[in-house]
């Protein structure tokens, strides 16, 4: 007998030696069980024979006839050419350009086939390319079932695969013990969908009347009790390391209020309704027993970082120290900045620590933060390496959480631990995430939401323009500067390198100043060295400088309001999330601001929908949500996140609708069915199941 546990080697199934099996292992299938969630990416019908008069090009098609003819080309390419013939009909040509002597003979005047491919127009006549064929003598009946393609790789054809399927499947059909169901059997049956063995016979081997189009949507019942397990998995994932985090004690950082009341009596603004909610969420976090987990998600210029000011004020009210960690120096420098302003009347000096800062001037900074001298820390990845010891730290702040991977936001939260207690955690995001998608990666996450953007923030008009119009773009830079404002003018990745990406935006900068004669033109990019790029984004902000020429480096931390034009080139290459935060460096003024997306034609049908979106939308959620469907979410977090979301079956763009019952369940499991919970991790996560662990 099976337990939940056990995973039978692919190496027990028949004609699967050491060769096959490292090319299975190399999609990630080891076992009988991986080998049956290795699920087709599409299916073909071959229920039914066309004849050869009625075939279209595009059609994917099942043809029987008779060779009438085959002979040799020699065009741009050697091919054997083979005409079938169907009654009368001699229309389609079977097209080879690799082939046997062994075939060519075999595939001669007289001989009967069966043919499965895609019709396509050739010069001659309608041909098909490679199609999968069977002799007279070894066709059997028409198929009675759709039949599978899986996702495969170089060596492993799909006759392999269906071959393979079939033995797994005779495997489940041993009993279930090789798979057992492992959710409460009541839950699927109340949302209308089938057993766990009952789905995956479906989905390898859909009957002749299955509904094609559901399941190649994947929204088909079958497709949706694999989804759903797969949600209820990470959820549990999640809720683990959210036990095990809070399973530890936290400083209690009530705080007496009095450096947060001399904070907002001297800002020159009030906070918005959504701030002093967001506030009070975190103001009681903090003042728990327990460690804070909660992601912070506000719009552009919704106003995190004054609040990300305030939570830190109440950690030092409480004699703790505060480290706020940003992804880049460029938005970690926006920060000091932004909380030295704040914080200097109040008698508290920021401390900033980047991987630049070496030998004597790290030591002395590194003293200041092990002594407690420091209460306050700004910096980057830099903030969590070995050498750095805090003296008693409570909060830690996190920006941009999608640029950080799990891992790495774990380390700073233990490196932060000392006498059994673990620091807070504030995590903020300019990103909008869906709430679906961080339903799915931040289960183990409080979330507060700033909804709400501050008064007085203009719109920004948005406008697609085709490169061709480009000197009229140029007029329109020229025009803003001359009144007395200033733009953006953003170089995009033209090919994967950051070296070219710098020199096209080189190349730019260098054009404008010739075409802008008596405009000061700026060049930011990601290999100018920090110190010289704070100064010219200084300068900048201190209308040193009309047009900044920069590359993406500057999506995060630059808030200049006289800013009011930005020019973003090739915006197609971007997804609509960086393009609106792109687009939210400007408008942070009172006056009318504008942003052209200055794209290369021709687009195609996504890239001109993507445009369009960031035309009519200013809402960052409406558009993440819009991102999400359309690139996924592992683009839409980023590569650095990727692998914490590597789903095999579910989408949480497409699934949304299961979420709910699958945090539901992922409580019920918790509370009582814990025997099933970590092998219902183990099969969906595999050797991911503890990532969250670090």
């Amino acid at each position: 007998m099976l337990s939940a546990d056990d995973r039978i080697p692919v190496d027990r199934l028949k004609r699967v030696g050491p060769r096959l099996a490292e090319r299975l292992a190399n999609l990630g299938v080891t076992s009988v069980q991986d080998l049956l969630f290795h699920l087709p990416s599409r299916y073909q019908d071959r229920t039914r024979l066309t004849q050869i008069r009625d075939l279209t090009p595009g059609a994917e098609v099942l043809v029987e006839g008779t060779v009438s003819a085959a002979e040799l080309g020699f065009g741009r390419r050697r091919s054997l050419k083979v005409w079938l013939a169907d009654g009368e009909t001699t229309g389609l040509m079977l097209r080879f350009f690799h082939f046997s002597t062994a075939q060519r003979e075999a595939l001669k005047p007289g001989v009967r086939l069966r043919c499965y491919g895609e019709v396509r127009q050739g010069p001659q006549s309608l041909e098909m390319i490679h199609p999968e064929y069977q002799t007279a003598e070894a066709q059997g009946q028409v198929a009675d079932a759709l039949t599978p393609i899986y996702p495969s790789t170089e060596g492993l054809q799909q006759a392999s695969w269906r071959s393979l399927t079939d033995q797994a499947l005779e495997w489940l059909g041993r009993g279930a013990s090789i798979l057992p169901d492992l959710l409460p059997e009541a839950i699927p049956r109340a949302l209308g969908l089938p057993d766990l063995v009952s789905a995956l016979r479906y989905l390898h081997r859909p009957p002749l009347d299955a509904d094609l189009d559901g399941l190649l949507a994947r929204s088909h019942p079958a497709f949706h009790r694999l989804a759903f397990e797969e949600l209820t998995a990470h959820q549990l994932s999640l809720r683990q390391l959210r036990e095990r985090a809070r399973s530890i004690n936290a400083p209690q950082l009530a705080g007496d209020g009095s450096l947060r009341a001399r904070l907002l009596a001297a800002l020159p603004f009030a906070l918005t309704g959504a701030q002093g909610r967001v506030l009070e969420e975190i103001a009681a976090d903090l003042a728990a027993p327990r460690p804070m987990l909660r992601l912070l998600q506000g719009d552009v210029g919704s106003g995190k970082t004054v609040v990300a000011a305030l939570a830190a004020l109440q950690a030092v009210e409480a004699d703790h120290q505060v480290a706020l960690m940003a992804p880049t120096e460029l938005l970690g420098e926006q920060h000091l900045r932004n909380l030295a302003a704040w914080l200097r009347p109040l008698g508290i000096e920021p401390l900033w620590l980047a991987g630049r800062h070496k030998g004597r001037e790290r030591a002395g900074l590194l003293e200041q933060i092990a002594s407690g001298t420091a209460r306050v820390m700004v910096g980057t990845h830099a903030l969590f390496q070995e050498d750095v010891a805090f003296a008693n730290l409570g909060l830690v702040i996190i920006d941009e959480q999608h640029r950080f991977g799990v891992h790495q936001r774990m380390r700073l939260r233990e490196k932060g631990a000392r006498e059994g207690l673990a620091p807070h955690q504030l995590i903020m995001t300019a990103t909008p995430i869906p709430r679906s998608l961080a339903m799915t990666v931040y289960a183990d996450l409080d979330l507060s939401v700033i909804d709400e953007l501050p008064p007085g923030r203009t719109p920004i008009a948005t406008v697609a323009i085709p490169d061709s119009r480009r000197e009229e773009v140029i007029g329109r830079v020229r025009q803003a500067c001359a009144e007395g404002r200033q733009a953006y003018w953003v170089c995009t990745l033209i090919e994967e390198s950051e070296a070219l990406e710098c020199q096209a935006a080189e190349e730019t900068a260098r054009t404008l100043g010739e075409s802008l004669p008596g405009l000061r033109v700026g060049l930011v990019h990601g290999r100018i060295k920090g110190t010289d790029r704070d100064a010219l984004m200084r300068a900048f902000a201190d209308a040193e400088l009309d047009l900044l020429v920069a590359t993406t480096v500057i999506e995060v931390g630059v808030d200049v309001a006289n800013a009011s034009l930005m020019i973003i080139e090739n915006p197609e290459r971007l997804g609509l999330a960086q393009l609106h935060q792109l687009r939210g460096r400007v408008g942070r003024g009172s006056q009318a601001s504008y942003c052209v997306l200055l794209y290369r034609t021709p687009l195609s049908g996504q890239a001109w929908e993507r445009l369009d979106t960031l035309r009519r939308e200013s809402s960052g959620f409406v558009i993440a949500q819009k991102d999400l469907e359309m690139r996924g979410p592992g683009e839409v977090l980023g590569t650095r996140q990727t692998g914490d979301l590597d789903f095999r079956v579910a989408d949480p763009a497409r699934d949304q609708s299961l979420l709910p019952a699958a945090q539901q369940t992922a409580d019920l499991m918790l509370r009582d069915h814990r025997d099933a919970v970590e092998p219902l991790i183990r099969r969906w996560l595999r050797q991911k199941a503890d990532y969250g662990g670090v």
